[in-house]
């Protein structure tokens, strides 16, 4: 099961990507509804399946626990920006003059962002499986794919716009795919095999969804005049997990 919903996961960005290639054109507006409904989705996963569940995992000091692993995720994906640019600067690019290297490069660098991104990501559904809850980590898992979706259509029409060959941009859109799926795998290994880190994994994997929905999402889904309509979509995204959660339950 662990297996196969990792290539799900992995295998969601590949979806978006056989969308962006149809809709190569997708407007502002429509993007940034769908990336906020899967935001709302994400922060329901990342709060109830991987936060509450730290708690109760952490004993005597869960709070500590959890506390210190939400920081240490949400530095280590900072640490991770420092390195690469912000997913809203890079697809902001279009509105600015560059000539063909640098916007080849600054697609490159957008591209080299989410599939970091997706590392860390995958390793949030694999903590899920490692605590031992199937339905807790099928949550995540879900909210993380539907995530993967629209930032797999985000990936191509740049790419394309940049002279990059249709064959590459597609085997480029796989790759950050598959490494989501060795990020899922690599999370579900070391908590089977260290089950006392549990608690601070899965606080810490909360932590750097926390920080992709607030650094990089929210920002980009308010940045083209669509605001009031990405909250709500955000707002959607969240209760449609939160109900799922409770019927599962």
């Amino acid at each position: 099961m662990v297996l196969l919903t990792a290539l799900g996961v992995g295998g969601a960005t590949i979806i978006g990507a056989i969308v962006g290639f149809i809709f190569k054109n997708i407007s502002h507006k429509f993007s940034d509804i769908v990336l906020s409904f899967a935001a709302g989705v994400m922060l329901a996963a990342a709060v109830i399946g991987l936060i509450l569940p730290s708690l109760d995992y952490g004993g005597k000091f869960g709070i500590v626990t959890t506390v210190l692993g939400i920081f240490a995720g949400a530095l280590c994906l900072n640490f991770i920006d420092k390195l690469v640019p912000h997913m809203h600067k890079m697809v902001g690019a279009d509105s600015e003059e560059h000539n063909g290297n640098e916007k080849l490069s600054k697609v490159l660098l957008f591209v080299m962002a989410i599939a970091i991104h997706n590392l860390p990501e995958g390793i949030a559904a694999g903590v899920g499986f490692g605590s031992g809850n199937t339905n807790e980590a099928l949550l995540i898992a879900g909210g993380i794919a539907l995530q993967n979706i629209p930032e797999g259509m985000v990936i191509i029409g740049p790419m394309l716009a940049a002279g990059i060959p249709a064959k590459k941009t597609f085997i480029c859109a796989m790759i950050t795919g598959l490494i989501e799926v060795v990020g899922t795998l690599l999370g579900y290994f070391a908590v089977s095999v260290a089950s006392a880190i549990l608690p601070f994994a899965l606080a810490f994997a909360g932590g750097t969804m926390l920080y992709v929905i607030s650094d990089e999402m929210i920002p980009e889904t308010h940045a083209h005049g669509s605001e009031r309509g990405a909250t709500y979509s955000l707002l959607v995204g969240f209760c449609v997990m939160l109900v799922s959660d409770f019927l599962l339950g």
